[in-house]
């Protein structure tokens, strides 16, 4: 006979408040501890974790001792108070004496524990994701991902967004990554492509009238996987007409700050702003960790003024660590790494009020004015500020365990390049070619194009670019100016965004908007080390599904069939 109802309660919902209620509870089997006099009973469910009882003369005492792990059960009885309370569990100071049980479902030997501390490797894990999504970890974080999509509409729907969606199948437009195709059987010898992001789309939706639209959206980008990108991900997309850079930066910081305040219950400071030209001149990198203080300042005026041979006609960038020492394998390795990118490094360490510098020859490291004990380190190359600036930095904080300054650091990164050369020194767009150029800039647009900046921004958290975006060029004969300077025609421009370009030209309003990587930030924001440890089925470095044997061979007769799709010249 069905019951009327499987529970009453969620297994980790019960409470000293709740003692003497009959509860009627289903879960998993966690654990089974047989002390003889009595049996505990773990029972999990995606609530949390409630301890079952029974006495050795109970009839349920057998039953519940012959349990196994991962058994789906129903269990029922009286709530009473622990005698020995478990501090560490939110349930930890009640136990269900049994009543009444009811196995459901027996379960084989699960491959892995399933338990936040597991023994599974990542691979096995992967191969069985729907045990390893049982581990209250993984619980938490898919709890932590629904709360956060809540937060996002309920805060945008707020402030006037219209959620709306887009379609998965459109034109292989060339946004930077590969496109997925997808053969059109109506239509043989023409393909769909899996989007890449709604760029153009919400575009569309601007000119439209929408005025603000947001939407939560799968994209895809046939590229390499890496801890912290995936081919299959999910955007927060948005996009606002007739505003100003100011005004969306005004905006999309309230949904951060409101986003930490209810899903982590923390103030986040303040959130830095860095131009492009000084976050690479400070700390190498457009998305630097300002956890940590570590900043390079350029000195070439003052290496100038030394006869240090190796100095000359280069620029110069100094960097201090304080308070740390640094052993001379360090800094072989540390030099080996600048070497490799045709750069010179330099040392000096003062220990107890004592320095130790191969330069010493050239100049008294007593002029240096250091006040402290610490490391410092000049980098010198004809092509600073770059990348290696970066690089180094990361290197030093990961070769000396330097622990951050705080727990999370914010920036805006503003004005960057429009353009930047392949490495086959073919211009290309920084980010997209729908960018506004810097209103400044305009004028060098065609004759000096890499010296162009764009009204573009990220918000970059912790070392990571969580969110990325622009102001967009409006009129068809900016978008065409900027299509110019990439190398198109204006036919090729036509035959490739002809429907953009024909849209502006209906009064397409002032636009910009942006897309946040929510796996990304949610791999931040509960703790993860890896976009897997948030993206409920992902794929593996290679691109596989291990769970559903994807990507996989097709029948010899959807072979043959899209083999002829492919093979039909387009009409």
């Amino acid at each position: 006979m069905q019951p009327t109802s499987y529970r009453t309660h969620g297994c980790g919902t019960l409470r000293s408040s709740d003692v003497g209620t009959i509860v009627r509870v289903a879960g998993w089997v966690r654990r089974v501890r047989d002390l003889g006099k009595f049996v505990f009973v773990d029972v999990r469910d995606r609530s949390g974790i409630l301890q079952l009882y029974a006495p050795a003369d109970s009839p349920w005492y057998q039953p519940l001792c012959a349990l196994g792990r991962e058994w789906v059960i129903q269990a029922e009885g009286r709530l009473r108070q622990r005698e020995s309370p478990n501090p560490n569990l939110p349930t930890g100071e009640v136990e269900l004496e049994v009543t009444a049980l009811r196995v459901l479902n027996t379960a084989a030997t699960p491959p892995f524990l399933v338990e936040d501390e597991t023994d599974g490797q990542e691979e096995l894990r992967l191969r069985y994701r729907y045990l390893d999504l049982r581990r209250p970890i993984m619980q938490r974080r898919l709890q932590q991902r629904a709360r956060l999509m809540d937060i996002l509409r309920r805060y945008l729907t707020a402030q006037g967004f219209l959620e709306v969606e887009t379609p998965m199948l459109i034109r292989s437009t060339p946004e930077g990554a590969r496109d997925f195709v997808v053969p059109a059987r109506l239509r043989p010898g023409t393909f769909y492509a899996l989007p890449q992001s709604p760029q153009l789309l919400k575009q569309l939706l601007m000119v439209a009238g929408c005025d603000r639209y947001f939407q939560i959206v799968r994209c895809f980008r046939d590229e390499d996987y890496r801890g912290d990108r995936q081919a299959e991900f999910t955007q927060l997309d948005c996009e606002l007409s007739f505003v100003t850079r100011e005004e969306i930066l005004e905006i999309f910081e309230g949904l951060v700050r409101h986003v930490y305040a209810e899903l982590l219950g923390i103030e986040v400071g303040e959130i830095k702003r860095l131009t492009y030209a000084e976050a690479m001149q400070r700390y190498g990198s457009d998305k630097p960790d300002l956890r940590y203080d570590l900043a390079w300042e350029e000195v070439t005026a003052w290496a100038h003024r030394q006869a240090v041979p190796f100095w000359q006609n280069k620029r110069v960038f100094w960097l201090w660590v304080a308070g740390v020492k640094a052993s001379r394998n360090l800094q072989a390795r540390w030099k080996a790494l600048a070497e490799a990118a045709g750069l010179s490094l330099a040392f000096i360490q003062r220990a107890e009020g004592t320095y130790t510098t191969t330069l010493s020859k050239y100049f008294a490291p007593e002029t240096l004015g250091l006040s402290e004990d610490g490391l410092g380190l000049w980098l010198a190359g004809e092509k600073l500020p770059g990348p290696e600036l970066g690089l180094l930095r990361s290197t030093l904080i990961h070769d000396l365990n330097l622990p951050p300054q705080r727990p999370w650091a914010l920036a805006w990164i503003l004005d960057f390049p429009l353009f930047e050369l392949t490495p086959e020194g073919r211009l290309t767009a920084a980010h997209h070619p729908f960018v506004q150029p810097h209103p400044e800039d305009l004028d060098r647009l065609e004759q000096e194009p890499l010296s162009v900046r764009s009204l573009a921004y990220d918000l970059v958290i912790n070392g990571y670019e969580i969110m990325s975006g622009s102001l967009r060029c409006h009129t068809p004969q900016l978008q065409l100016r900027v299509f110019r300077a990439l190398g198109l025609s204006e036919a090729e421009a036509y035959q490739q965004f002809g429907f953009l370009l024909e849209a502006l030209g209906y009064g397409a309003p002032p636009h910009g908007g942006c897309a946040f990587g929510l796996d990304r930030w949610l791999m931040l924001l509960t703790g993860g080390t890896s976009l897997r440890d948030v993206i409920p089925f992902p794929k593996t470095a290679s691109g596989a599904d291990l769970m559903l044997q994807a990507p996989a061979p097709l029948s010899p007769e959807q072979k043959a069939e899209i083999l002829r799709w492919l093979t039909v010249e387009n009409t």
